[in-house]
């Protein structure tokens, strides 16, 4: 575990950079510079396109992890890599050919209820064609077991290149028309910088010669595709189903909402990145104890780490709402509730989705993504009428749990091993305990705050967030620390303590 160690502290130190970059975008930049009608018109764009992204890549990144370790010479391997990544094409050349043909179409379908997004459909496929690709290559550098850069370009990079912009057109040096043009170029140019460097790890003798398991990978790439598809709605259909039945402006204070809610799962972004290799070269070696330790271990250490974010969020929600120049992004603390328990749950899972993936029964992930599609779909068709966005985030928390026991379930039943066990529930437990304490119930503030309010003390929103974060955090480290949950965490505050650990 040395290595995903490693890079995961790593890795987590990016994104939480890209985090703080993406705050004062989108609490801050977004709402001000843009404003509601061209923010909720990205968020729109970017989300669609994420839609579109796994049927554009035809699964062709996950096809990289599963297959490399598989191959034992070099031969071998150039022929497999010089192959992959053309498999996108089998897919981008009709899609392209369908956008030309139905241009007005499709334009005509997606701005029925907002008639600015009919101008920019292109952005749409642009922008999915030059993420896929650059998915491909940071799975190219994955492999390699070197994610830190790749992760720097995919978390950091289109982060900064949104913060410059939004400064462009501050500075009316760029219009907010133009925006999401060089924002698409921005995408490109991330896409060139990550190609450069895969190929500097690893540059194949490019050969027309094609894999002896062709029909394997092909077979593979195609369920992955569908799976894949299918999936993205659950994670991005909420964005795009708002805006058919609310004002668009709706849709930007969901995104604000899903994007605080999302740091819970800044650990797994970070471990992920390096990990699903190693699971996929786990399965393939049939190395099951191995398999069985990255699952556990995965598992609760995502729990804890997860854990308090989840509580360092909720429980400063209200006044870091407050912060706000628009309270009207205010309305959507229950959002970041629902979503952000959703996130814990799936961490919770650890490498279970790498496990699905790339096991032998990895054709389970086409029928598990589409109920789950289909099940999100309706749900928000049905909530989103009731509870406006506050019902697309229910339908996601609904989902999530349900589809997540299930695949619990069926890898205990094919692999007999498990992510949870009484570690698990003894850290659940110390979040609920935590969270009911410092919860906001009366809109002053934390029940902690009883003590300082019973001294006539008044404290700007900024101090709130300071003192509850800082109480939270020692008291949540040294419970679960005392709990002895898990051997890596308390291994890793002893070495702090000592003064032995170094980065």
């Amino acid at each position: 575990m040395g290595i995903v160690f490693n890079q995961s502290y790593k890795n987590i130190i990016i994104i939480s950079i890209a985090i703080l970059i993406g705050a004062i975008n989108t609490l801050y930049f977004y709402p001000v510079f843009l404003q509601e009608e061209y923010y909720g018109l990205v968020v729109f764009l970017l989300a669609t396109s994420n839609l579109l992204m796994p049927l554009v890549s035809f699964g062709s990144q996950h096809t990289i992890i599963k297959f490399y370790s598989v191959y034992t010479n070099k031969n071998d391997r150039d022929s497999f890599m010089s192959s992959v990544i053309f498999i996108p094409f089998f897919t981008i050349i009709p899609i392209s050919f369908l956008v030309i043909e139905f241009h007005d179409l499709i334009g005509g379908f997606l701005s029925i209820q907002n008639p600015i997004i009919d101008s920019y459909v292109w952005v749409i496929f642009l922008v999915a064609f030059a993420t896929s690709y650059f998915e491909v290559f940071y799975s190219w550098a994955r492999v390699q077991l070197k994610s830190v850069f790749g992760n720097f370009l995919k978390e950091i990079f289109p982060r900064l290149s949104i913060f410059i912009l939004l400064i462009c057109v501050y500075l009316d040096l760029l219009s907010k028309e133009d925006f999401v043009w060089w924002l698409t170029g921005f995408y490109y140019l991330r896409l060139l910088i990550m190609m450069i460097y895969s190929f500097s790890l690893y540059l194949p003798k490019f050969t027309f010669s094609l894999p002896k398991n062709i029909k394997s990978i092909l077979t593979y790439s195609f369920y992955i595709f569908l799976a894949g598809s299918a999936a993205s709605i659950l994670i991005d259909i909420d964005k795009f189903m708002i805006p058919q039945k609310e004002a668009i402006s709706q849709t930007a204070f969901y995104a604000v909402a899903v994007f605080i809610a999302t740091v819970v799962e800044i650990p797994g972004r970070a471990m992920f990145q390096i990990i699903n290799p190693l699971v996929a070269k786990s399965i393939n070696k049939n190395n099951i104890n191995e398999l069985n330790n990255l699952y556990t271990k995965s598992s609760i250490n995502l729990l804890i780490i997860a854990g308090l974010f989840f509580l360092l969020i909720n429980i400063n929600i209200e006044p870091f709402y407050e912060l706000m120049s628009n309270s009207s992004y205010g309305n959507a603390v229950w959002v970041v509730l629902m979503i952000s328990i959703s996130k814990l749950v799936l961490m919770s899972f650890g490498c279970g989705p790498a496990i699905l993936a790339t096991a032998k029964f990895y054709k389970i992930t086409l029928p598990f993504s589409i109920f789950m599609a289909i099940s999100v779909y309706f749900l928000n068709d049905v909530l989103i009428d009731i509870y406006s966005i506050n019902g697309a985030a229910l339908s996601t928390l609904i989902v999530v749990a349900i589809f997540t026991l299930v695949k619990v379930i069926y890898i205990k039943i094919k692999l007999n091993i498990m992510p949870y066990s009484i570690h698990s529930i003894k850290v659940l437990a110390i979040i609920v305990l935590i969270f009911l304490l410092f919860a906001d119930k009366d809109g002053d503030g934390s029940a902690i705050y009883f003590l300082i309010k019973n001294l006539d003390l008044e404290l700007s929103n900024i101090i709130k967030i300071t003192l509850n974060t800082l109480l939270v955090s020692i008291i949540y480290m040294f419970m679960i620390y005392k709990s002895k949950s898990s051997e890596s965490i308390n291994t890793f505050i002893n070495n702090l303590l000592a003064g032995n650990f170094r980065f």
